[in-house]
This record gives C-alpha cells, structure tokens and sequence, in this order.
C-alpha cells in the first residue's frame, strides 16, 4: 500500500465515489493501471491547531495500518478527509466505521468521469468573453 502526495492526485479522487462516517470522509476512484493500492490524508485547518491535525491524521493513518487490505479494492485510490470527532472518537469504532464506509463504496456504482464541453474556450478570457458576447447579442449593421 502507498501513500497519495501530490496534490494532483487529491484532486483526482476528490471527483470519485465518496462516503461518510462521524469521524471521517472516505473518498475512492478506481485507477486503469495495474498499481498498488494508494492512500492519502487530509484534514482542513477549521478541524483544529495543527498539533489536533496532526493528531486526527496520526489516527487515520493508524486505522488504514490495522485494517487488512483485502476491505479495499485494487488498482484504487482513497483519500481520508478526516474531522475533528476523530479526536475523541473510540479507535474500535472508528475501525468498524471505515469498513463499513469501505464496504458502502464497494457498492457504489462508478461516477463517469466530467467530459468537457467542446465548445469551451481554449483563448484568453478577452477573447471568450467577446465570443460570447458576440455569440449572444446579434448587432444589426448601421
């Protein structure tokens, strides 16, 4: 099992299948290639100083450790979001409620993936913006 760290890869699995428990967000994409299976960690600045932070994400980090591999899928990724219950939270129950989050995306069925519109525009915003201007006023000549 790997570690998620760059923040590319956050973002990527930010738009896949996503559940929640008391304590954590757990958040899953499948990935094409025939990798390991990777996690990361997240917890934002409004859970807590940075000693709580780094106290929530010790004990996420510790859950993944104790749970077996076999509850995640392979060729996936998962990023843990996690909140601050996670702080007084019974670590035995945290456990059964990232497998029961595991096993809830399991059953998900796979997002498809946000295809861009081909009319987007590809210039500057001067050039978009008077695109769609003249796309959505019609002057008449003078």
């Amino acid at each position: 099992m790997d570690r998620l760290r760059q923040r590319a890869d956050f973002l990527a699995v930010a738009n896949g299948a996503r559940t929640s428990a008391a304590a954590f967000v757990v958040q899953s994409r499948r990935r094409d290639d025939g990798g390991p299976i990777r996690v990361g960690f997240t917890v934002t600045k409004k859970h807590g100083t940075a000693t709580e932070r780094n106290r929530i994400r010790r004990r996420l980090r510790e859950l993944v450790k104790r749970l077996d591999a076999v509850s995640m899928r392979p060729h996936s990724d998962y990023v843990l979001v996690g909140r601050r219950a996670a702080l007084t939270r019974d670590f035995s129950g945290m456990l059964e409620d990232l497998r029961s989050a595991l096993h809830r995306l399991d059953r998900q069925p796979l997002r498809p993936s946000k295809a861009f519109s081909s009319e987007a525009g590809t210039g500057s915003r001067q050039e978009n913006a008077s695109r769609h201007q003249d796309s959505s006023v019609k002057r008449e000549p003078k």
